[in-house]
């Protein structure tokens, strides 16, 4: 059974999500205070996390970087799930490593949906470039492992969200084929996302500067998106 761990501190909303997804057939956990919330995802490795940003001994954001950072918990799905609803807070919230972000008050239907969405997301299926179904490549100093979700450059791990990871791997599958903003958007996040379009481009600023020199195969197109080189060397000096 499909496991969701609740970490809200509103009683009320808890006891709404648990009600509904219990339903909706999933596994339950739940607390109000994000440390609590730490632990129960170490022990009971969950598969989704919803997350409120407003906790009462440790703010959501900080709950997510933990997650992201502990090897025991950085493959976790997090749904954040807060009344912040500005875009520079949705923007900080996918910085993170967020995979989704619901604004309250918020329609059970929706949020039973996004987290299907969220569920159901792995590595693009389709336009898989010259690689097949083989699970890693190498591509100039850039190495890409898409089952372990790992990507090393020149040697060296990059430490990318899963959300920075979809991106580069979509992007890399679609080499020399332009992907526009909204295209990203849709196959990326795998709903279409309640978000503007220069979310892609913060996604895009943060996933070069992470992978160093290979940030230079992901190619603006002014106006359109982004493509990927056809070759390493196009972008060998």
């Amino acid at each position: 059974m499909t496991r969701v761990l609740v970490i809200e501190d509103e009683k009320d909303i808890q006891q709404v999500l648990a009600y509904n997804l219990r339903k909706a057939g999933y596994e339950v956990h739940a607390t109000t205070r994000g440390l609590e919330g730490l632990r129960l995802a170490r022990e009971k490795r969950p598969d989704l996390v919803l997350l409120d940003l407003m906790l009462p001994d440790i703010d959501g954001t900080e709950v997510c970087r933990m997650l992201r950072e502990d090897d025991a918990t950085k493959e976790i799905a997090v749904l954040i799930l807060t009344a912040r609803g500005e875009e520079i807070d949705r923007v900080v919230g996918f910085e993170i490593g967020a995979d989704d972000y619901v604004v309250k008050p918020f329609s059970v239907r929706e949020l039973l949906l996004r987290i299907r969405a969220v569920l159901r997301r792995g590595p693009p299926e389709t336009d898989k470039g010259d690689e097949g179904d083989e699970s890693e490549v190498e591509f100039g100093v850039l190495r890409i492992s898409a089952s372990a979700h790992r990507v090393w450059v020149e040697g060296k791990e990059a430490q990318l969200t899963p959300l920075e990871f979809r991106l580069l791997l979509t992007l890399h599958r679609r080499r020399d084929r332009v992907q526009s903003r909204e295209k990203l958007l849709d196959d990326v996040w795998g709903i279409e996302a309640d978000i503007t379009t220069r979310t892609v481009d913060t996604h895009v600023k943060r996933l070069r500067e992470k992978i160093g020199f290979a940030g230079g195969y992901i190619e603006t197109v002014r106006g359109v998106g982004y493509r990927f080189v056809r070759t390493p060397e196009d972008r060998e000096t």
